[in-house]
């Protein structure tokens, strides 16, 4: 059974997929079943792959990594953050080069952000 916000990766041509309705079909791409994504447990001396949702003027900022922020090269790069906010999905895509942070001009208490490492992917905060 797939549910809302799942996310799914062909291991094939590397394509994710995100459950927007909950249904009972299986995901296939590439002749082959693609593969849940769970996000990555938090680890204490992983400080790199950290999501941290910080109250800002205005809405909520996140950000991927500690002080120095998760590296943003063409071979290691968070390729987009999320927010879920009290039922809404706010999204932004980021390139190598950006800072590896989002803004998101919502309020809610209800939140939970999720980032997506191209090398390590799917993140939790």
């Amino acid at each position: 059974m797939v549910e809302r916000h799942q996310a799914y990766k062909c291991m094939v041509c590397g394509i994710v997929a995100e459950i927007l309705d909950v249904g009972a079909g299986e995901l296939v791409c590439c002749g082959q079943p693609m593969r849940l994504m769970t996000p990555r447990p938090a680890e204490s001396d992983d400080e790199m792959h950290a999501v941290r949702v910080e109250p800002a003027a205005s809405g909520v900022k996140v950000r991927v990594g500690a002080d120095q922020g998760h590296p943003m090269q063409a071979k290691h790069f968070i390729q987009w953050i999320e927010l879920l906010a009290d039922g809404a999905q706010h999204r932004r895509f980021l390139a190598p080069g950006d800072d590896p942070e989002a803004f998101f001009a919502v309020t809610g208490e209800n939140c939970v952000a999720r980032g997506f490492c191209n090398l390590h992917g799917l993140l939790k905060g």
